[in-house]
């Protein structure tokens, strides 16, 4: 027997190792935790043979499809036509695995490669390319199809809808098959297309954790099934639509990118390296994130009811707060005073605004602010403009009826005339303007849908926009957060969680964003109270503690809050201000303690903001103590910075030596609080504590 030819990868915490087989294409040995393989046995000889199989040995391979062995899914599919791969071209480099499979006799090309991130994890690319001398139609091509080792034990997924956003779900793995498929156009409001597949007994901290998110704004679908040799596959796709993908010779089809996290750290090492992934793609003006800047959205504080004076007043008020973005929602332009008109009219309503928005973006800047706009480019009214000159411009089916949402129809961004309409629109309003930033919203599933296409033709817009604005900076926002994924991720720079800023709904909502987004990147705003979306009260500083947790941003009107509030709001704005470089850019770390606490850590490693969160009633009569299992690697300043909520009549007293934290810290030793736990005090139901934890030598 000889030994097995291995090609390897490695990031520091994960191993991804394929073995040269007599077939074509390389076999899969080894995906997981960080393994040195040494000397191997060839797999053949390590695989004797089983009943009811095929002679010889038919493993898994890096580019699996079906027909001639494999009967799991598989990576590809064309219309009336079979894909057998007869030889593979391997380069490998320190950051990279590439395979070039062919199939000579169909003249098919697949490249798929493995690169390693800077952020720790692992991206994975495919092209499919048509080699041959008559065109072929695709009808699926994977972006990945991974093995999931036997001991995987749950999955962990999300789901959600308007204004309940990321709900997560939590199932042990599948006999048969679980199925994650999105068929509205967009992910979603559970999130992008994505997962965790936790092994043996994984927590927040510790136990292997992989987790796969696919950069793609449309329709697509992830399955986990049970192979009969023992173990799971993975398959990530991109939905396309029957004959959409018609490839002529020499042409060529890219699956979006798969985005892979493996980490032995739990959850919170998984999520580190997804956020490192995500952080990649961003496109920054400038080459860098720049302190986030604290919003004033006006949506919530007028609605449609705007008229010069009023918006006027209302930057006023909120340049006095401390406010550096004035963000003007709908109902700015032509025909908008309801949801029902104006869509696609992108000019300023002179009614409102005679002299158009330049005064007012002058103004907004004259107070030390920057201007950003709300636009939803991709919608039309049919009372509209747009719309009665070219009702051809919507996705549509020939002599049928065509349902509307929010009283809209969505353009055809598959078609070149409607990307260069709007592009002219918004890059006139840009330019006249000088907007620094686009609220881009998109309220509406898509019946019928557009395909594949579709989202391209978003994202050339998008591409075609910031090349002729570098300087502007986008928000994803899709009724919320129907539009939050890595795919859109390279064109804008930050996503709208979800129309519903109750802060007690929003604790779950926002964990379940970090699972795949960095928290810089996720809009967090103090509403009003009682909530528009909820109709529940809470006090001013829990929702400001939990929306510094994010993107900070306000979405009401500062001129009607009593004197006291809006002062407390102007120092929560500060206070953030003053923290927000530790918040974003480093490390998120997630846990639960006893009695419905959960907690959150943001940092560098070494300077820490630590949430302690309190949505419900407890039912101990003291709080416990909190493992911070992050905080074994040093001793610890820690300083109590905050109480966000009220205090309770029967909630028991602070001790005297938690409360002499409010003004000076105290100095843990790492192996304490890791371990024994930070004391605590009991807090009420809807209130969050924040300490400052300094790392000390």
């Amino acid at each position: 027997m000889s030994d097995a030819e291995l090609l390897e990868l490695h990031g520091e915490e994960w191993s991804l190792v394929l073995e040269k087989s007599d077939r074509a294409v390389p076999v899969w040995r080894h995906l997981g935790a960080r393994v040195e393989p040494g000397n191997l046995p060839r797999l053949a000889d390590l695989r004797g043979p089983a009943t009811f199989s095929l002679e010889g040995d038919h493993a898994m391979d890096a580019l699996p499809v079906g027909g001639l062995g494999w009967f799991g899914p598989p990576a590809l599919a064309l219309r009336d036509a079979a894909v057998v791969f007869d030889c593979c071209e391997v380069e490998k480099t320190e950051a990279c695995l590439t395979l070039t499979c062919r199939d000579s006799l169909g003249g098919i090309e697949v490249r798929q490669q493995f690169r390693k991130l800077d952020g720790g994890g692992l991206e994975i690319a495919v092209r499919l390319t048509n080699r041959g001398v008559d065109s072929v139609t695709l009808d699926r091509c994977a972006s990945a199809v991974l093995p999931l080792a036997g001991n995987s034990r749950e999955i962990v997924s999300w789901r959600g809808r308007h204004n309940a956003e990321f709900v997560e779900c939590r199932e042990v793995m599948p006999e048969h098959a679980w199925v994650r498929e999105t068929r509205r156009g967009l992910p979603g409001h559970g999130g992008p297309c994505g997962a965790y597949v936790l092994g043996e007994d994984v927590g927040w901290h510790s136990g292997l954790a992989v987790a796969m998110q696919l950069a793609w704004s449309g329709d697509a679908k992830l399955t986990i099934e049970r192979d009969d040799e023992g173990f799971w596959v993975a398959m990530a796709e991109a939905m396309l639509a029957a004959g959409e993908i018609v490839l002529a010779p020499g042409e060529s089809f890219h699956a979006p990118p798969l985005l892979l996290a493996i980490s032995a750290q739990g959850r919170n090492g998984a999520m580190a390296q997804m956020h490192g992934a995500v952080r990649e793609r961003i496109d920054w003006p400038g080459g860098a994130m720049r302190p986030r800047p604290v919003h004033l959205n006006s949506w919530e504080a007028v609605y449609f009811s705007h008229d010069e004076a009023r918006i006027g007043e209302l930057a006023e008020a909120a340049a006095a707060i401390g406010i550096e973005r004035f963000v003007l929602d709908d109902g700015w332009f032509r025909g908008r005073n309801l949801d029902n008109a104006g869509l696609g009219d992108w000019t300023p309503d002179p009614a409102k605004y005679p002299n158009g928005l330049k005064p007012l973006a002058d103004k907004v800047r004259s107070l030390g602010m920057q201007f950003g706009l709300w636009f939803e480019p991709e919608m039309v009214n049919s009372d509209s403009e747009l719309y009665r000159a070219h009702p051809d411009w919507v996705l549509k089916l020939e002599c049928r009826d065509q349902p509307t949402a929010r009283n809209q129809l969505v353009l055809d961004m598959r078609l070149p005339a409607v990307r260069d309409y709007l592009y002219t629109m918004l890059d006139k309003v840009c330019a006249t303007v000088d907007i620094d930033y686009i609220k881009w919203d998109h309220n509406r599933d898509h019946a019928p849908g557009g395909g594949a296409a579709q989202v391209r033709g978003t994202y050339a817009l998008l591409e075609r926009l910031r090349a002729a604005h570098p300087g502007l900076e986008i928000e994803s926002c899709a009724g919320g957060g129907g539009r939050i994924d890595a795919g859109i991720a390279s064109y804008t720079h930050r996503f709208w969680t979800s129309d519903n800023i109750d802060a007690v709904a929003r604790v779950p909502m926002q964990r379940g964003f970090l699972a795949f987004m960095p928290p810089e990147v996720m809009g967090s705003h103090v509403g009003a109270s009682p909530s528009h979306a909820t109709g529940r009260a809470q006090s001013l500083d829990f929702r400001a503690a939990i929306a510094c947790q994010g993107h900070l941003g306000v979405e009401l009107d500062p001129a009607a809050m009593d004197e006291a509030e809006r002062s407390r709001l102007a120092e929560w704005i500060a206070f953030w201000k003053q923290w927000r470089a530790t918040i974003h850019g480093g490390c998120t770390v997630l846990g639960e303690a006893s009695d419905g606490i959960v907690w959150q850590a943001q940092g560098d490693g070494e300077d820490f903001l630590l949430w302690v969160i309190r949505r419900d009633h407890g039912e101990d009569r003291r709080a416990q103590p909190i493992p911070l299992p992050f905080a074994g690697a040093h001793d610890w300043e820690v300083q109590l910075l905050r109480h966000a909520g009220p205090r309770g009549v029967l909630t028991p007293r602070i001790g005297p030596a938690v409360a002499a934290m409010r003004g000076m810290a105290h100095r843990f030793t790492g192996s304490w609080l890791a371990g024994a736990g930070l004391p605590v005090p009991s807090i009420a139901a809807e209130s969050a504590l924040i300490y400052h934890l300094k790392a000390v030598s």
